[in-house]
């Protein structure tokens, strides 16, 4: 096989990391003796990244050798098994390493990520790029219909073969080169935009130094922004980042206008400030080398080649779907903006509303109609009861207990750790769960894992599952207290974490591959929950008298459900046709990523009052890397499943009907990527979805 590129690794890996007592303690070559084998934090250092990547890389390819030179004719187990046990090491290392560069970075991390990314790129063509190996991958998938697979085994074996094919096994050697060189720059690229992004959040966007500019904003507000000028080299001044946690509430609250537009354009102007941390050329050359790399493997555009693996299977389908959806969205809109208007003018001021003013007047007019507002609820939803609420879900629906552990290692003192087990007390994994901003990490929420949930020759190991968020920390004389969107994303996020937890398939390389539209399904679900007065009751419970959010509120809750939800489908569906716009160009490439964008704007009939919810410049989902690539539609494509499945919950006239929640477990959860993914809903729901569900659910009927 390649025994040249194993050579050149393994002399690289002598010359640039010989054997010493220091490479010798690295923690990645050891066994870990941690409880359930969670990673040793506190063992891990930066130096010993780099090397673990070196030696995994190494290691995978020795074991591909093994797959490649053996004699016996190519069966399941020999070859695709043997793939799936394959790459532990370099598995593992890149596992902690890339989870730990996106919650908890600096300068070192950064440094090693632009180093590892063209090393880890040019090692995963190297495997899909294998001829001999595709040969035995192809010789089992032609022969699969003769074979006793079980529908995991095909699904598995499926995915192998496309990687090959979608990898570029067929290409002739100059276009396999020309592709490893793409592959590379676009890893660079990614990590580049990330890195810039999170500089420009972090940044502090407006420090204010007179008491009076702070009019409107909440006690709470106005002395986390004094900690944070203090903490930014600003005493005695009052400090606003362009992080959720501070931006949003100085546009729903600061009376002074001027400076909520100062604050407001330089969120959405993030990577496009002609700077160090412009994005523009990125943005430009990722698009630019997408489409060549599709073009090269035989698609007319990028979101050809990204869809054929999800559920939309094609951009036509995409388009379809958005516009059938974004004229109600533009309409209910346009009629919030009437209603906001009315209030300006009421107020004896004759501007016309603009973007900035969204905020701020939303916040006036659910006052108005509803009696109101997120300062209501905030001592309602502290952080610590809402994460209990969301436990309690889990256990009322799966019996899922959630057991706080102080000897397992974190990676940040902020860091908790839960120990899940079923209701029987038996092991189903770890959830970490990292709830505060820090510099060192980017913006917004995610779920991601530290190992997989697998079961190769009956050994089950079970998951290691992180979720991430940027919510309000507590200071000395109150807790985090939150507001309701941030309390829904404690649930989305353990949503996600729930579908990694109860995980039961066998190959997780192979089977764990979730589409875009698809793996928001069980994050999305939770959030119906979240918001049910059932629910609220369980969690919502203030945080100095313990007393339960009184029923009046719940009820303003309930009666405001639909209230802005104009706005915030349309910033949603613009930010996903942005990226399908992007991911649909077949030959010229726009020098001008502003007039790109405007373009998109204009063609989808976008307002100027909304913004999509990124925009190009620091749309992290679709430029960071290329999951979400051609992808973004999926969380509206996945409301209109999670819409459906609630309404059968609701239909029982039991959230928690056990049979219910039984199936949606084992029958679809449980499943992960083991089967196509619409053969996994109509095993639960009996029929494939209807948008119906969807278009009560946001009042766009």
């Amino acid at each position: 096989m390649k025994y040249t590129a194993c050579l050149f690794l393994f002399l690289f890996s002598i010359f640039i990391y010989p054997t010493d007592e220091k490479n010798m303690n690295n923690p990645f070559f050891k066994e870990w003796t941690t409880p359930f084998k969670t990673p040793p934090f506190n063992e891990i250092k930066s130096e010993h990244y780099l090397p673990a990547f070196a030696e995994g890389i190494l290691r995978q390819n020795a074991e591909t050798d093994l797959i490649v030179d053996n004699k016996e004719k190519p069966t399941f187990k020999n070859t695709i098994e043997a793939l799936e046990k394959s790459g532990e090491l370099l598995r593992t290392a890149s596992a902690v390493f890339f989870n730990l560069n996106a919650a908890n970075t600096n300068d070192t991390m950064q440094e090693i990520a632009r180093k590892a990314a063209p090393m880890l790129s040019r090692h995963s063509d190297e495997i899909n790029l294998n001829v001999k190996l595709f040969e035995r991958v192809k010789y089992i998938y032609d022969m699969r219909d003769k074979l006793d697979l079980t529908t995991e085994q095909k699904t598995v074996l499926s995915n192998y073969y496309s990687d090959f094919i979608r990898g570029g096994v067929n290409l002739n050697p100059e276009e396999k080169e020309r592709l490893k060189k793409i592959n590379s720059e676009l890893a660079l690229l990614g990590i580049k935009f990330s890195e810039n992004i999170l500089k420009e959040t972090n940044s502090c966007a407006l420090v204010i130094d007179k008491k009076e500019d702070l009019a409107g904003l909440p006690d709470p507000i106005i002395k986390e922004a004094s900690i944070k000028a203090e903490e930014k080299g600003f005493p005695g001044k009052w400090a606003f980042t362009l992080q959720k946690t501070s931006l949003t509430p100085f546009l729903q609250y600061s009376q002074n206008r001027e400076l909520r537009e100062k604050i407001y354009k330089a969120y959405i102007s993030r990577g496009n400030n002609n700077d160090e941390s412009d994005n523009k050329k990125i943005v430009a050359r990722t698009a630019v080398l997408r489409l060549k790399k599709a073009n090269l493997l035989g698609y007319k555009t990028y979101a050809n080649f990204a869809l054929e693996k999800r559920m939309a299977k094609n951009p036509e389908t995409v388009y379809d779907f958005m516009g059938k959806l974004m004229k109600p969205a533009l309409k209910r809109a346009k009629t919030e903006i009437a209603e906001m208007q009315e209030i300006i003018n009421k107020e004896g001021n004759t501007f016309k509303l603009q973007a900035w003013d969204w905020t701020y007047y939303a916040e006036k007019l659910k006052k108005e109609k509803y009696d109101l507002d997120e300062e209501m609820l905030r001592p309602y939803l502290k952080l610590e009861n809402v994460r209990a609420g969301a436990f309690a879900v889990a256990n009322k629906l799966y019996g899922l207990q959630f057991v706080e552990r102080t000897d397992i290692q974190v990676y940040q003192p902020d860091v908790k750790v839960f120990e899940v087990k079923e209701a029987d007390g038996k092991h189903v994994g770890i959830l970490y769960l990292d709830y505060f901003p820090r510099d060192g990490k980017e913006t917004g929420a995610w779920c991601n894992g530290f190992r997989s949930q697998s079961n190769i020759d009956g050994v089950f190991v079970t998951p290691i599952v992180y979720n991430v968020a940027n919510l309000a920390k507590p200071t000395a004389d109150k807790p985090s207290l939150l507001n309701f969107e941030e309390a829904t994303t404690i649930f989305h996020e353990f949503g996600h974490a729930i579908h990694a937890l109860v995980s039961n398939i066998t190959y997780p390389d192979g089977a764990g591959r979730i589409p875009v539209d698809f793996v928001e399904l069980p994050s999305q679900v939770l959030e119906n929950w979240a918001s049910d007065p059932e629910v609220i009751k369980m969690y919502a419970k203030h945080y100095k008298t313990g007393e339960t959010m009184p029923e009046k509120l719940i009820d303003k809750i309930e009666n405001a459900r639909l209230f802005n939800q104009g706005f915030e489908c349309t910033e949603l569906f613009a930010a996903s046709l942005l990226d399908m716009d992007w991911h649909t160009i077949t030959d010229t490439i726009p020098k001008d990523v502003n007039e790109f964008e405007k373009a998109s704007i204009d063609k989808m009939g976008l307002i100027p009052e909304i913004a999509p919810r990124y925009q190009s410049t620091n749309f992290r989902h679709i430029f960071n890397d290329d999951e979400y690539a051609a992808g973004y539609y999926g969380y509206t494509w996945a409301q209109v499943l999670d819409a459906d499945v609630f309404q059968a919950f609701k239909s029982k006239g039991d959230l928690f009907d056990q049979k219910l929640a039984a199936s949606f477990r084992y029958d679809l959860l449980a499943k992960q990527g083991s089967d196509d993914p619409m053969n996994l809903y109509k095993k639960f729901m009996g029929r494939e979805p209807q948008i119906d569900a969807l278009l009560r659910k946001k009042g766009l009927e």
